[in-house]
C-alpha cells in the first residue's frame, strides 16, 4: 500500500505549488509542482531556496 504524503509550509508562486514533505528515509524535501493544466511539471529539491528559484523561472511548455 503506497504511503500517504502529508505536506507543510505550502506556498504558491504563480502556478507553481511548492510544499515540504518527509521522504521514506525520513529526510525533508521540498517538492515544486505546476498546476497548469497539462503542464505536468514537477521536482524535489534539498532546500527551500532552490524550489523557489525553480518555481520563479518555470515556464509552461503547454500549447
Amino acid at each position: 500500500m503506497p504511503r500517504i504524503e502529508r505536506f507543510s509550509n505550502v506556498a504558491r508562486i504563480g502556478p507553481v505549488e511548492i510544499g515540504d514533505h518527509r521522504d521514506r528515509h525520513g529526510r525533508r524535501e521540498t517538492v515544486a509542482a505546476c498546476t497548469a493544466p497539462r503542464c505536468g511539471w514537477s521536482n524535489s529539491y534539498a532546500t527551500r531556496a532552490a524550489a523557489e528559484l525553480a518555481a520563479r523561472t518555470h515556464t509552461c511548455t503547454t500549447r
